[in-house]
């Protein structure tokens, strides 16, 4: 993992210089030579809306910073998948036959959607794989270190834990068709196996909280309700449904829950004790990074396209793809004021609703 720490330190930097203008391919925005001009089409597929974070910071994200860079001529054509791979697969074919400049893929389906990126590939579109490695002949790849989002998940649920092998944990991980979700799995793993008894590990379909929620009260069936240390929950949306499945089966004093994308709900679980933690990941970092490759790409500046992409990784069908991975964060009650309030991402009040007041009050956030 250090070599990919020390690259994202470079690439951070990158962005931030490529932002200014100050990285393109002649050392001038003017001078560059663009083979596409400012009037460009971005397809932009995300793959669900059940992730709240798609919809609310994602896209408008992304839109906006697309019309920044290209002085309001830029046209993003957006489509949600709503966990759908065929739906997705329908909505790629849609964005070749209308001949949109570069498309930016979340896929539903890593491998599924491959033959719909060789066909926008022959069609001549380059396309960026966004938050999740797609296979087939993708140009460029922006994601988080999805490995150190699980071990930063496995390190927390075990400070939280506090205990030592004999804690008998239940491991709630993603969609198996997501190859994310076995990244975070396989970061986890590396950190709590041997340390935890995993007595129980479920792969939830389509990321679905309800399936979350169905495959908790298997496990509270099958180990018992008292003997639950703690959960490895892959993201919030999942956490949400183990709260309600623990709650369901007259649990009061929870264990701690992990989670991931620091959604409201989320966080405000977080500040009422009813989940340990999330990982926080900076949407507007990797949306923003993610619309400067696309105009890159598009407008011919090899040199701000590879100084966004100084990474490598490699998909089942690709080596090598160039790649930036963007630095992540464990959310808990201690930093809420510090990354997510602090980035812009909510407000106090959008978290210490009247329910939650005292609940904030009481760790001083206000």
């Amino acid at each position: 993992m250090r070599r990919i720490a020390i690259s994202v330190a470079v690439t951070t930097m990158s962005v931030t210089l490529a932002g200014c203008g100050m990285l393109n391919a002649s050392g001038s925005s003017d001078d560059a030579s663009p083979t596409k001009g400012n009037d460009l089409t971005v397809g932009l597929l995300l793959p669900e809306r059940d992730n709240t974070r798609y919809e609310q910071f994602d896209y408008p994200i992304f839109k906006k910073k697309i019309e920044s860079l290209t002085g309001g001529r830029g046209h993003v054509v957006y489509a949600n998948a709503e966990a759908n791979a065929g739906k997705q697969t329908e909505q790629l074919q849609q964005l070749v036959e209308d001949r949109v400049d570069v498309i930016v893929l979340d896929a539903v389906d890593a491998h599924a959607i491959a033959d719909g990126v060789e066909k926008a590939k022959e069609a001549g579109i380059p396309v960026i794989a966004y938050d999740r490695l797609a296979e087939g002949p993708i140009d460029a790849y922006i994601s988080f270190d999805n490995e150190l989002v699980g071990e930063v998940q496995g390190r927390s649920l075990l400070e939280a834990l506090g205990g030592g092998a004999s804690d008998r944990i239940v491991m709630m991980n993603g969609s198996p068709t997501d190859p994310n979700a076995k990244q975070f799995k396989a970061g986890a793993l590396s950190v709590l196996t041997g340390k935890v008894t995993i007595a129980q590990s479920f792969d939830t379909k389509d990321w679905k909280p309800e399936n979350a929620e169905a495959n908790m009260a298997e496990a509270i069936n099958t180990l018992g309700k008292d003997n639950i240390a703690g959960v490895y929950s892959a993201n919030d949306g999942m956490a949400g449904g183990i709260v309600k499945a623990l709650r369901a089966a007259g649990v009061t004093d929870l264990p701690p829950i992990t989670g991931q994308d620091a959604e409201l709900a989320a966080v405000q679980r977080i500040v009422a004790g009813e989940q340990y933690m999330s990982v926080y990941k900076s949407y507007p970092q990797e949306a923003e990074s993610a619309a400067e490759m696309a105009v890159a790409k598009v407008q011919g500046r090899d040199i701000q396209f590879e100084a966004l992409a100084r990474d490598k990784v490699d998909s089942p069908t690709h080596k090598g793809i160039p790649a930036q991975l963007v630095p992540v964060v464990a959310l808990t009650r201690e930093n809420i004021e510090d990354t997510v309030v602090a980035d812009g991402i909510y407000e106090v009040s959008d978290i210490c609703t009247a329910k939650y007041q005292t609940a904030c009050a009481a760790i001083g956030l206000k």
